[in-house]
């Protein structure tokens, strides 16, 4: 019995030793597992929260977004709008108004707005005189409300589309509410559209109002005096807040409820709410606040019923599937514990040359300038290498024993089965993802996983490759970007030009057939009357009769004018070389044949040559030649010069009436004169034809002049990358 003792105690005693060892360290790996698991579902469960919260804000955000571009095609409206007045000779009639409105077609095109409006600016003279006016017309009786006498008005005179409740707001003094005119002088002082703070409109609903000012001239005064001067009036818009979202068709996501409050004035005063938004629900999970058209809004969003995202339930499944994977691992740990003797042995047996081969890779991984990193069955770094640190900005200790999963912000790699099965077969399996850095930034990273072959003990199964390719799909993205930018303005130009045309073909068909009949009408009523009445009528009603007739046919002239300035952007463009000097010279030789009593110097610069259209071309020197032909026929010594000022740029000078330098920018504007009609002829839309002709060959056109002292027409009939380019081909 002595002798076995030893014997027991050197075979038997060790190998339950190492049993309970293997005991002990299971049930650790087991409660390490566990708590693996539970620390990846409390960082998962964080993630998805901060992702669903992340989401609500984009929608939030995105919605903001959605009303501020709302709101920008409304202020568009108003400046056309403003446009319309200020282009008209006078005030647009209320005719000219409901077309300008009915073309805006709000109900399709602006959804939300309740119409628009013209608000004009008066003190009591001008509003007498407006009253009368609308009188003489037959408008009816202009009543202002509220009564009173004050210094000025804001008289709302137009609104469409006309209905029963919009014909009572007619006549309504804006100016008078305070509210509405602080956003009316913040409009008139800015120049800028403004909106006012939340009120009450017409009939007690609660609402805002935008304003746009309209000035006697074009051009925006340049300063707040100069502005406060030239103020005419005002377009405006009107927003019942009730009936703001329903109408304006914005969509709104079912998870979110907002409010949006006015906080100009460090006081929050509501402008509308969304249904469910619950003001006793506490603050707000996300605000935005807006800088918008003179006013601050801020954007108060909260959700509708818990916030979720589709990844909990999946983290739920992977929770338990964590949970299984760990009572497997004890399983297997178990197992690999009793043949913990066998990989001791196996371990001593590695030879030098195994030893050589770990070091080469070893090398390979230290210097390698791709990130690698060795994962365990878990996804466990087990090693990596500086390369990797570098990318996701830690230290190579602190990567090792991390799951490689969390430096990824697009959630666990899904790999389907036929991705399986091909990575089976080429060995390698290769993604991009999102990898997120330490410092918090975002990096495209290429992964190329490969299953490590070797001890199934082993804890490296799969060696990962990764490569920071962010850089490379930036450049790649913004080429992108910029190609679909490019396409889409493309796109709106093409519409934008096709409208306009359909617009002017529609105009030019009214204008020649919708005017000539009254005209005709005019005229050969007023023969017949000279013809057949001439002894009833007396001197003063000959004279009346042939104002009449002589006014007809003035008319009719501009009609003409008007249809041949129509006709010039729509013919067949053919660009082809032009000898400008020999065009300049036959435009000359037909003014001397049609006044040959004049005697006017003309020099023609020699070897004038371009590219354009010869029908257009030639319309714009009759123009321009036939002008200054006929504004130096009061002019001594008469002169008139055709030359090049320099490379692509010609002028045509003359010493004749000239103009005063502050009118040059309505010279090539329709129908504007800056001479009086008994002193030069015409009807006033030579020069605008002319513009019209140069832009349409792409090039530009300037003048400059004093009174009594000439003027001088500058202009260019291409670009110079077109002439480059013909003289190419």
């Amino acid at each position: 019995m002595p002798d076995s003792v030893p014997d027991r105690r050197s075979g038997l005693f060790p190998s339950a030793a190492r049993l309970r060892r293997s005991h002990v360290l299971a049930v650790l790996v087991l409660i390490g597992a566990l708590l693996l698991v539970a620390l990846y579902a409390r960082n998962a469960g964080e993630r998805e929260r901060r992702l669903a919260e992340t989401s609500f804000v984009a929608e939030a955000d995105q919605l903001a977004d959605t009303i501020r571009q709302r709101m920008l095609q409304y202020e568009l409206s108003l400046r056309g709008g403003v446009a319309l007045h200020s282009a008209a000779a006078d005030t647009p009639t209320a005719r000219q108004w409901r077309g300008y409105v009915e073309g805006l077609d709000i109900a399709a095109q602006l959804p939300g707005l309740q119409g628009l409006g013209y608000v004009a600016y008066l003190d009591p003279d001008s509003l007498k005189n407006l009253q009368l006016q609308r009188r003489a017309a037959g408008e009816g009786l202009f009543v202002l409300t509220p009564r009173g006498v004050r210094s000025h008005y804001g008289a709302i005179v137009y609104f469409e589309p006309e209905d029963a409740s919009t014909r009572e707001v007619i006549g309504y003094d804006q100016y008078s509410d305070p509210v509405r005119r602080a956003a009316m002088d913040a409009a008139r002082d800015s120049g800028e559209v403004q909106l006012s703070a939340p009120l009450t409109l017409h009939r007690g609903s609660p609402g805002v109002l935008m304003f746009a000012a309209v000035y006697r001239t074009a051009r925006l005064p340049g300063s707040q005096p100069d502005r406060q001067g030239a103020l005419v009036g005002w377009v405006f818009a009107p927003f019942r807040s009730a009936e703001f979202l329903g109408r304006s068709r914005i969509p709104l996501s079912e998870r979110l409820a907002f409010r949006i409050v006015d906080v100009t004035d460090a006081s929050a005063r509501p402008v509308l709410a969304s249904e469910g938004y619950d003001e006793e629900a506490g603050p707000p999970l996300h605000s935005v606040t807006q800088s918008l058209y003179g006013r601050i809004w801020r954007y108060d969003f909260q959700p509708v019923g818990a916030l979720t995202s589709p990844g909990m339930d999946e983290l739920r499944i992977t929770v338990a599937a964590g949970v299984l994977a760990a009572l497997l691992m004890f399983a297997v740990v178990m197992t690999l514990a009793r043949t913990q003797s066998r990989a001791e042995m196996l371990a001593l047996r590695l030879s030098d040359s195994y030893r050589r081969s770990e070091q080469r890779f070893r090398n390979a991984m230290q210097y390698s300038a791709i990130g690698m990193v060795l994962l365990d069955r878990r996804g466990t770094i087990v090693e990596t290498n500086p390369a990797m640190a570098e990318i996701a900005g830690v230290d190579e200790a602190a990567l090792v024993g991390s799951l490689f999963e969390r430096y990824f912000v697009d959630g666990p790699e899904r790999i389907s089965r036929t991705g399986q099965m091909q990575a089976f077969r080429e060995g390698v399996h290769r993604s991009v993802r999102r990898l997120r850095r330490e410092d918090g930034d975002i990096r495209e990273v290429h992964l190329a996983s490969t299953v490590v072959p070797g001890d199934p003990r082993s804890d490296v199964v799969r060696l990962v490759q990764v490569d920071d390719v962010t850089e490379r799909l930036r450049a790649e993205a913004q080429v992108h970007a910029l190609n679909r930018t490019l396409e889409s303005r493309v796109e709106a130009r093409t519409r934008e030009l096709t409208r306009a045309n359909h617009e002017l073909e529609s105009f030019a068909y009214i204008v020649s057939h919708d005017l000539r009949a009254p005209l005709r009408s005019i005229d050969g009523f007023g023969r017949i009357l000279s013809e057949r009445y001439s002894g009833v009528l007396d001197a003063q009603g000959h004279d009346y009769l042939a104002r009449v007739r002589n006014a007809a046919g003035r008319m009719d002239a501009l009609i003409d004018a008007l249809l041949a300035m129509s006709r010039i952007t729509r013919g067949e463009f053919k660009r082809s070389p032009l000898d400008l000097s020999r065009m300049a010279g036959e435009v000359v030789a037909d003014l001397r044949q049609t006044d040959p009593a004049r005697q006017v110097d003309v020099l023609i610069a020699p070897d004038l040559h371009a590219k354009g259209d010869a029908a257009l071309v030639r319309n714009l020197l009759q123009n321009l030649l036939g002008n200054a032909w006929k504004f130096t026929a009061s002019t001594p010594g008469a002169r008139i010069e055709f030359i090049r000022a320099d490379a692509g740029h010609f002028e045509i000078r003359d010493n004749g009436a000239g103009f005063n330098a502050e009118y040059a920018g309505k010279l090539f504007r329709p129908f504007q004169r800056l001479h009086r009609e008994d002193e030069y002829t015409g009807h006033g839309v030579g020069l605008a034809s002319v513009k019209r002709i140069v832009e349409r060959h792409g090039g530009s056109i300037s003048a400059e002049g004093r009174p009594g002292q000439g003027a001088t027409i500058r202009f260019t009939l291409a670009p110079a990358q077109y002439e480059d380019e013909d003289e190419e081909r």
